[in-house]
């Protein structure tokens, strides 16, 4: 399972694609988005539980929060809620691809420029489940898929159908009323984190350039993520998430966006139409790299077996050999090896030799830490 972008229309071609001035058609740029990071900074208020690391702002955001603003936040939370709107790389959207706006301003004009049947579709993205990697007619001009549109929306609730029907009877107004909502919150809350940021998100932007200007793609999504992997020769970037698609940069280029309040997502835009964007949180050396999805499966399904879980409470508590498990259990020392084999497969157990005897114990940081990986793992 994962997401993988067709590199192989980017210029110049040959071993290093990335090599190129940022911006260029066709070329890889790291660009920060104001308006990436606002709808990133709604998302964390929204479902604080993603973000555990952010507990503290967001609850001083709340607090101060013009209750009349917290309101109009609740009448589309939709937008970020669920992660956030394609809306929000905006710059994406625009014919040819565009780079993202050096404020919220000029990133609010490049909203501008999305046609009403885009805004549309992006905005019912995740209430409407409209396709999304694949082209077809939108609800402004497909009778069926209005309908269905207001019958998804009507499962989600009164205010989901108000916004729908809205949106799909006057595109413009919805509109205007988002624009002057992201500039409230610009001002209520987003300005001043803003200001701490930008300098962050340039110095990561500096960094990955500079990666990729001097070391090459390789380097600098590594540097990314570990979750993203790039083969060179067969001109395809492999994103290490719960998904199975797949997108081109075609001569639009890509847009590596980094961002301080998105961790843990780490998201590859890949509508149908749009500039690829992978949309990724800035490093924190302390973290450890997290596992891939097929690590997490392995060791999901190594402890869910009730003979390893005998085994596990006893190998958590001290080192035993494979003969004195058998002994313990009551089972054969092929078929304790065999179970000890899943386990160490899926990198549960360590390992150590005393003469001619190994013994065998479970790795009870990485089974503590599963809980929270699976977590970053299904919100990557």
């Amino acid at each position: 399972m994962s997401v993988r972008i067709d590199i192989s229309g980017l210029r110049p071609t040959g071993p290093a694609p990335a090599r190129a001035e940022p911006g260029a058609r066709g070329r890889i740029a790291v660009v920060p988005s104001p308006l990436a990071e606002l709808g990133m900074a709604l998302h964390a208020l929204s479902e604080p539980a993603h973000h555990p690391g952010l507990q503290s702002w967001v609850t001083g955001v709340t607090a101060r929060l013009d209750p009349h603003l917290a309101d109009r936040m609740c009448e589309a939370d939709f937008l970020w809620r669920t992660t956030f709107s394609d809306l929000f790389l905006a710059c994406a959207g625009v014919p040819g691809g565009a780079l993202p706006g050096a404020d919220l301003a000029e990133e609010l004009e490049l909203l501008d420029k999305l046609s009403d049947e885009q805004f549309v579709a992006a905005a019912l993205e995740f209430t409407c489940a409209f396709p999304y990697g694949t082209p077809g007619p939108g609800p402004l001009t497909d009778e069926r898929m209005r309908h269905r549109a207001l019958e998804l929306a009507a499962a989600r609730g009164p205010r989901q159908v108000r916004f729908a029907e809205g949106l799909l009877a006057e595109p413009p107004r919805i509109r205007a009323w988002l624009r002057e909502f992201l500039q409230d919150c610009d001002e209520a809350f987003f300005a001043e984190a803003w200001s701490r940021l930008r300098h962050q998100l340039a110095a990561d932007t500096r960094l990955k350039t500079d990666l990729l200007r001097h070391k090459g793609l390789a380097e600098a999504l590594a540097a990314v993520s570990p979750a993203v992997t790039v083969d060179l020769d067969a001109g395809l970037i492999t994103v290490d998430k719960l998904g199975d698609t797949r997108t081109a940069t075609a001569d639009t280029g890509l847009l590596l966006i980094p961002t301080s309040l998105g961790r843990p997502h780490l998201m590859v835009l890949h509508r149908y139409g749009w500039q690829p964007v992978l949309h990724y949180p800035v490093g924190s050396p302390e973290l450890a790299a997290p596992p891939t999805v097929e690590q997490l499966a392995l060791r999901m399904t190594a402890l869910s077996h009730p003979v390893r879980m005998r085994l596990c409470r006893h190998l958590a508590r001290s080192a035993y050999t494979t003969g004195e498990l058998a002994q313990v259990h009551g089972v054969t020392a092929p078929e304790i090896s065999r179970h000890l084999g899943v386990l160490k497969k899926a990198g549960l157990l360590t390992t150590r030799r005393r003469g001619r005897y190994v013994l065998h114990q479970l790795d009870v940081t990485v089974v503590a830490r599963l809980g929270s990986d699976f977590l970053e793992g299904i919100l990557r």
